[in-house]
């Protein structure tokens, strides 16, 4: 099937098309998103009958399914569980590359989360880093309240 197309020059069209949508995020994410930008609080929902603490925070267990579910702040201090660098500047990328994707864990939370890493250059980036949070002074009740994290100490 590739011989159809042998000696076709490709044509490559770029498009501006721009669909903006509205969505409720949920009673949930709501309360979590407020507190980031009403009170640059990071919270999380720990499980009565199991004990992780999920961050974001769950409505629900995702483990044993109970909705037992105790609303606590957690550190705005964690750890570097993982990382790449996305080198290539790409229309989706919101900041010039090259850019550290980081999973980060952060101190009180059972689990990660996905955030920019600053601060520090690419190749200096370690597993097991202390990071903390620097918080944007703009800020809207969105994920983007943390504007990304940066080398604890820095």
């Amino acid at each position: 099937m590739a011989d159809i197309f042998k000696g076709i020059e490709p044509m490559v069209y770029k498009s501006r098309i721009s669909v903006p949508y509205h969505w409720w995020a949920g009673e949930t994410a709501s309360r979590f998103l407020v507190a980031l930008r009403d009170e640059q609080k990071i919270l999380g929902t720990r499980c009565a009958a199991c004990n992780k603490t999920y961050l974001p925070p769950r409505k629900n267990c995702p483990l044993c399914f109970s909705a037992s579910m105790e609303w606590m702040e957690v550190s705005n201090e964690g750890t570097v569980v993982t990382f790449t660098v996305a080198r290539r500047q790409l229309a989706s990328l919101p900041r010039k590359a090259p850019v550290i994707f980081a999973m980060i864990k952060l101190d009180g939370a059972d689990t990660a989360i996905l955030h920019y890493l600053d601060g520090v250059d690419p190749g200096r980036v370690k597993i097991g880093m202390r990071v903390k949070a620097k918080f944007s002074k703009d800020r809207g009740a969105r994920m983007q309240d943390i504007e990304c994290f940066v080398p604890k100490g820095e």
